[in-house]
């Protein structure tokens, strides 16, 4: 809770924290979410069919609700606004209001802890939360849908949807003072001009003020790469140069390499410690960038996953990553038996991998040279054919090259 210090005191972490909005599980839990104006309702799925508890919290102590209460959460969950907003299909402000949940607008109203089988998020939820867990960097929350979706109504609907929602967000926000509320810009795959990439990023223009960065999101779902680069590239260009470029879900080494040269300045993703899990260390040179552990290969391999790697795994300890620490062959052993450690050591070294490569990549900008960078990146990784490796992707060359850094300097 806020008052106990938030996820700052609770996690003895004294940086930067960035919270999400929630906005992407309309996505990954699709089959349970039910989308309308008023919010998102979520299905239970741990619960049967049939239960429905309300629990409350009223001077920290539980209480059950009102029965009426309950009544009324069904409604809203069910989709009954119990007092319609008015919807306005631009870019001007939201006119919600809802006389029977007024409350809920209130800074020290005690959100409920429902257990039920329909859970509605709204924008005011989504941001009532995130000022209570106290991140530094907050998202509204936004109408997304999947890249790979073949529905241009859809996109337009969420695309107008995501600015009136923002500015909902905007007149729930308790905190601007010491909390960076970041709008994230929508609009599908589509960077036509006038289209609806474009309306988004107009939209977010009249309320420029009001924003302290921006995030580009919607993508990372299977889209191709040449589509991925494109929007990227598109919504760069657009977003101001002064305000942080937060790319969503984003972590591959390569994207992070090719993302920053297009003018993305922070990146989250769950890949460098969900690879992990699979016994997959990231690695330079060896195309395409990864190391699979678990491969016969690495069996009677008696090197450390990366030389010059001062994690807990390739190192014995003192961070110089000179000798001492686990070898491939070992590794691999403890994978192929499901040894927990050998997870745990993999995660870390992943970890330190990025954070090194991020580290290169900010000196690099500092010192006016990140092109030279990308290049002895790029090339470290695709080798080309005739060397044994790869040949660097269609789309990497392309989006280097839109960036002003032509591979073949």
């Amino acid at each position: 809770k806020g008052d106990e210090g938030g996820l700052h005191e609770f996690m003895g972490w004294d940086r930067n924290i960035l919270t999400d909005s929630g906005g992407f599980q309309m996505v990954s839990l699709l089959k349970l979410a039910e989308i309308t104006e008023e919010g998102v309702t979520f299905e239970n799925p741990f619960l049967d069919r049939g239960e429905e508890i309300g629990i409350c919290e009223r001077d920290g102590q539980e209480q059950a609700y009102p029965d009426e209460t309950v009544k009324n959460n069904k409604k809203r969950s069910a989709g009954q606004s119990l007092s319609a907003p008015t919807i306005n299909n631009n870019t001007s402000q939201y006119d919600y209001t809802d006389k029977n949940n007024e409350q809920l607008q209130q800074s020290d109203h005690q959100y409920p802890k429902t257990k039920s089988q329909r859970m509605l998020l709204r924008p005011e939820d989504s941001i009532y939360h995130q000022n209570n867990i106290g991140s530094d960097i907050i998202m509204a929350l936004d109408d997304v849908v999947s890249s790979t979706a073949d529905d241009r109504i859809r996109f337009e609907i969420a695309t107008y949807r995501t600015l009136r929602w923002l500015d909902r967000c905007h007149a729930a926000h308790r905190r601007p003072h010491d909390q960076n509320l970041f709008p994230i810009v929508q609009g599908g795959l589509d960077t036509s001009p006038g289209g609806l990439r474009d309306i988004c990023l107009a939209g977010f223009r009249l309320r420029d003020e009001k924003a302290p960065g921006y995030a580009i999101g919607g993508l990372a779902g299977g889209e191709s790469k040449d589509d991925f680069w494109r929007v990227v590239h598109h919504c760069c260009c657009a977003l101001p140069d002064t305000k942080p470029r937060y790319l969503m879900g984003v972590g591959y080494p390569l994207d992070l390499v090719v993302c920053t040269a297009l003018g993305v300045d922070m990146y989250d993703c769950v890949y460098p410690t969900r690879t992990a899990r699979f016994g997959v260390a990231l690695v330079d040179g060896e195309t395409p960038g990864t190391l699979r552990l678990k491969s016969h290969h690495c069996a009677e391999d008696y090197r450390v996953i990366m030389k010059g790697c001062g994690c807990v795994a390739c190192s014995d300890g003192n961070g110089d990553g000179d000798g001492g620490g686990y070898t491939r062959a070992r590794l691999h052993a403890m994978l192929k038996n499901d040894n927990p450690l050998a997870v745990s050591l993999v995660t870390h070294h992943n970890l330190a991998y990025m954070m090194e490569l991020t580290r290169r990549m900010r000196e690099a900008i500092k010192k006016d040279a990140y092109g030279d960078f990308a290049r002895s990146f790029v090339r470290d990784q695709f080798r080309g054919k005739d060397n044994g490796g790869q040949d660097v992707p269609t789309w990497v060359k392309d989006a280097l090259a839109a960036a002003g850094i032509p591979l073949d300097k």
